[in-house]
């Protein structure tokens, strides 16, 4: 197990980096799109690659992002009835859920998307809009963001097997502590003493 967990550090430490790097992708994307807009409406010129690029970097930004927010457990999850399961419960409905759901869900967008890329890239498929920007890079985002998310689900059933073993603290713990505000705790102690 704790080749395992070394193993989910480093995948941990990748999507980190990732995530960490495309925040910049946000930033980019902000300057380009307000640029553009503005050479469009004031100057009365625009650029269709800029436009692409706008919609690549937002592209990136999502997909490139999924394994970092969900190592963050940023993701959607239903916090009414999460926050009212213990620790080992939230760890196997999370090992079901990324067995049954997310891993082949992966699976599948990998295999899907791969030969669109491949196409894309063998055919130098351009954008339709003149002047737009060739479509490869943008198609290759999509089978390696997936990718990185199934990194990261792997490394979060790593992490829940190895909290169930009692080999780590529960991961997902310091999560609910920062939903949860003073008050909310209070209150719900007070009504578990009261029963």
């Amino acid at each position: 197990m704790k080749l395992l967990l070394k193993i989910s550090g480093l995948v941990d430490a990748l999507n980190d980096r990732v995530g960490r790097a495309i925040m910049w992708l946000i930033l980019v994307a902000v300057i380009l799109s307000a640029g553009n807009a503005i050479a469009r409406r004031v100057f009365s010129m625009g650029s269709n690659a800029l436009t692409d690029m706008q919609w690549y970097l937002f592209s990136g930004v999502f997909l490139l992002g999924a394994g970092y927010v969900f190592m963050k457990n940023g993701h959607v999850r239903i916090d009414f009835f999460s926050g009212r399961l213990t620790a080992r419960s939230r760890s196997w409905i999370d090992i079901i859920g990324i067995l049954v759901f997310l891993v082949p869900f992966c699976l599948i967008i990998i295999r899907m998307s791969w030969p669109l890329f491949f196409n894309a890239w063998q055919s130098g498929e351009m954008s339709q809009n003149a002047g737009g920007l060739i479509r490869w890079p943008v198609y290759l985002l999509q089978p390696v963001g997936i990718f990185l998310l199934l990194l990261q689900s792997i490394s979060e059933l790593i992490k829940r097997f190895a909290f169930l073993r009692g080999l780590i603290p529960d991961s997902l713990a310091h999560v609910q502590e920062e939903k949860t505000s003073p008050e909310e705790t209070e209150a719900v102690n007070s009504a578990s003493e009261a029963h």
